[in-house]
């Protein structure tokens, strides 16, 4: 069995075809799996620590703007798109895939396209309940289009090849316990703050976070907190926070990329996060309760729908990006942290969301595709 997935851009996109892959390889130890995705981008970083071969193609995705500018770069994507679908279809000839699996991100369109003009077996899966652009281009061609909520199927062509499998994420976030969790970060008996805004980063809320490390100070740090700034805040984030005066040897831990996010995650007391499908999927496998900031620079404003319907029932404290943010996230992880009912009603609350046996259920289409493809050659 030769399975290639296709993924790019963010975290959001990797992780859960890297989850899937694994519950692959552990079913089919001799399966051979190859990984498609963008030069320059997260994947790169990703993909081979997860020990995965990774092919990666060149171009960016579609600007939605109207100026020359935006003009002019969308010229170059569509001639880029045809140069790397001509380079997908080499690739999955040599490779010898028996199917191609598309995890989002613009750099998966291409693996799509080409799959399925070679009469490979496709599937996509899209984490959120509105269909991004290129779901929305490959799943008119997919073999099947794998969607996190049932009220997705209405925004399909062929409902019919639609299937609700949740969103994957690796084991690790449901096996590991808390204990063993704190154990390997050897951390001291103070609770632990997690706060993450996307593998790239997002200035404002970097600089808010920064601000609350200046008030955990001030009140003698009473938990511990590991920030992630993504790439571009490593750029900049150490250095005003020296600035800033503020001392990290006191339980400030401060990362480019958190890459045990699983043991992080589930050592944590609170998260403050996006509001991405992928990220809340983990914190509701890990069962931590969370502050969730949507992103307001994404299409359809799909993240404050997201982060609404935890919020709703219960499992996430929502805030909207603006002013005096560093205060506002302090007052809100102290007051959580105060209050270890709320926690645990909340914990309950998302582990009740999540479909646990998402990247099982995946791997249960794979296989369907592949038996396919196998009984159409013979």
């Amino acid at each position: 069995m030769n399975v290639i997935f296709t993924c790019g851009g963010t975290a959001g996109h990797i992780n859960p075809a890297i989850a899937v892959a694994n519950i692959l390889k552990e079913r089919h130890p001799a399966c051979e799996i190859l990984f498609i995705g963008a030069k320059g981008r997260m994947e790169e970083r990703l993909v081979p620590k997860a020990g995965y071969r990774l092919e990666c193609l060149p171009g960016a995705g579609l600007t939605r703007g109207v100026s020359f500018q935006a003009l002019k770069k969308n010229v170059k994507v569509a001639k880029d798109l045809a140069g790397s679908i001509s380079r997908c279809k080499k690739i999955i000839r040599q490779f010898q895939a028996d199917v191609v699996v598309g995890t989002g991100g613009y750099a998966s369109f291409p693996a799509l396209y080409a799959g399925a003009k070679l009469g490979i077996p496709t599937c996509v899966h899209e984490s959120n309940a509105v269909p991004g652009l290129t779901t929305k281009m490959a799943a008119s061609r997919a073999d099947r289009v794998l969607v996190s909520f049932a009220e997705s199927a209405q925004y399909y062509r062929h409902p019919e090849r639609v299937e609700v499998v949740g969103m994957p994420v690796r084991k690790e976030f449901i096996t590991i316990t808390k204990e063993q969790a704190r154990g390997q970060l050897g951390l001291d008996s103070r609770p632990l703050v997690v706060s993450a805004f996307g593998s790239l980063g997002a200035r404002d809320m970097n600089r808010a976070v920064a601000e609350m490390m200046k008030l955990e100070q001030a009140e003698g740090f009473p938990f511990q907190h590991i920030h992630a700034t993504g790439s571009f805040g490593w750029e900049w984030m150490p250095d005003h926070v020296r600035e800033l005066g503020i001392r990290l040897d006191r339980g400030i831990d401060m990362r480019e990329y958190i890459y045990d996010m699983p043991t992080v995650m589930n050592a944590a007391d609170v998260i403050i996060s996006r509001a991405g499908a992928s990220t809340l999927n983990e914190i509701g496998a890990s069962g931590t309760p969370c502050v969730l900031v949507p992103s307001p620079n994404v299409t359809n404003d799909h993240q404050t729908k997201n982060a609404q319907i935890l919020a709703d029932r219960g499992g996430a404290v929502l805030l909207r990006e603006g002013e005096d943010m560093g205060r506002k996230l302090y007052e809100e992880v102290t007051a959580l942290l105060a209050d270890r009912p709320r926690r645990e009603e909340m914990s309950a609350a998302l582990r009740d969301m999540v479909v646990l046996d998402s990247a099982e259920r995946i791997c249960d289409m794979i296989e369907e595709l592949c038996a396919g493809k196998k009984d159409q050659g013979e």
